[in-house]
């Protein structure tokens, strides 16, 4: 037996298990953000502030809380235009916000009029769910139970028995996204901005000694 079909040292059977809990979407992340350009400086920081102050005031119209509403700093660059020659266009500020909406009914209201307020930048709407912790568990509980008896199966047909677990590795949520579907979000009906389910997954690898059969 030459090196490419031998185990140095063997020890048992390692497995990956995943699994993914659904459940309704309850929270929504809206990412906007407002651009202003100016031949000067200080009139890009004012168009710009002024519009943050605008976007401020229909949250607020929305009762959303200030604690659901980030911002990022003013930021400031120098815009320009490439053709046969490079031309100035201006100074544009750029402020970033991040809404919570824990009422997703509002969801395309609050989002028309943060548009109609001077966001001229729509980056994305994430949905997500608040008791994503909970969710979470079962799903690692269900990824044991999942690698347990994908274990249970490969050692009946080799003819041996599982003995106990000697390695537990988590896997990053994260990468089981391609497992689970795109996004680990499932399509609403027609013509709706909420998905109808938002999949919270779990991945683990388990390793069991075995006994001789």
């Amino acid at each position: 037996m030459n090196g490419t079909q031998s185990i140095s040292s063997p020890w048992g059977v390692s497995v990956f298990g995943a699994a993914g809990v659904d459940a309704a979407p309850d929270l929504a992340r809206l990412r906007v953000a407002i651009s202003q350009t100016r031949n000067r400086p200080g009139d890009a920081f004012d168009a710009a502030r002024s519009g943050v102050n605008r976007i401020r005031e229909v949250l607020r119209g929305h009762q959303i809380p200030e604690s659901a509403v980030s911002t990022s700093r003013l930021n400031l660059s120098s815009q320009w235009a490439y053709g046969d020659e490079r031309t100035f266009l201006g100074y544009e500020c750029t402020a970033s916000f991040v809404i919570e909406l824990r009422e997703l009914d509002t969801l395309e209201a609050v989002l028309v009029d943060v548009v109609d307020a001077g966001a001229n930048e729509v980056t994305g709407v994430e949905f997500d769910v608040r008791a994503k912790s909970d969710l979470r568990a079962r799903a690692r509980t269900a990824a044991v139970a999942a690698a347990r008896e994908k274990a249970t199966q490969y050692a009946e047909a080799a003819g041996v028995q599982l003995g106990p677990v000697v390695h537990i590795k988590d896997v990053d949520a994260e990468q089981l996204q391609n497992y689970r579907g795109h996004s680990g979000q499932h399509g609403g009906g027609e013509g709706d901005l909420t998905p109808g389910r938002v999949t919270v997954s779990a991945g683990v690898v388990l390793g069991f000694s075995l006994v001789g059969g």
